[in-house]
């Protein structure tokens, strides 16, 4: 395992458009940006580089979103990694129990490019918006 890259970050999304833009905007700002349409992928990308924040989208295919943020805290070598919840599920109470499940933050979908970057900046040392 590599050591960790303070400027890489895991986005887990299982839709190649959301991939698009979230990568887009992360590039255009100098992050190296890791992709898994997973949980399967996900867990191997983890196991060969340990990212300074992991984006996460809870409606994956199989094991879902909160499951796998709950696999990754239980995880030593990965509970400290900040998990952002990325979902159009915006429903009451969606927040608060993926907060529980252990994800740091949440942002809902469409994601508002301001306040996205804010929040990378917020959780990822040394960047800048």
């Amino acid at each position: 395992m590599s050591t960790e890259n303070s400027q890489s970050i895991l986005v887990i999304e299982d839709q190649e458009l959301n991939r698009k833009v979230v990568r887009i905007l992360l590039q255009s700002k100098g992050y190296k940006v890791i992709e898994a349409v997973n949980a399967a992928e996900a867990l191997v990308c983890l196991a060969q580089e340990v990212p300074a924040l992991i984006l996460m989208d809870i409606a994956l295919p199989g094991q879902s979103g909160e499951e796998l943020t709950r696999q990754i805290k239980a995880n030593p070598d990965w509970g400290k990694i900040p998990i952002i919840a990325l979902t159009a599920a915006a429903m009451s109470g969606d927040r608060e129990r993926l907060l529980k499940a252990g994800c740091d933050d949440y942002l809902s979908k469409p994601i508002d490019t301001q306040e996205f970057l804010h929040r990378i900046a917020h959780y990822v040392k040394g960047s800048v918006v």
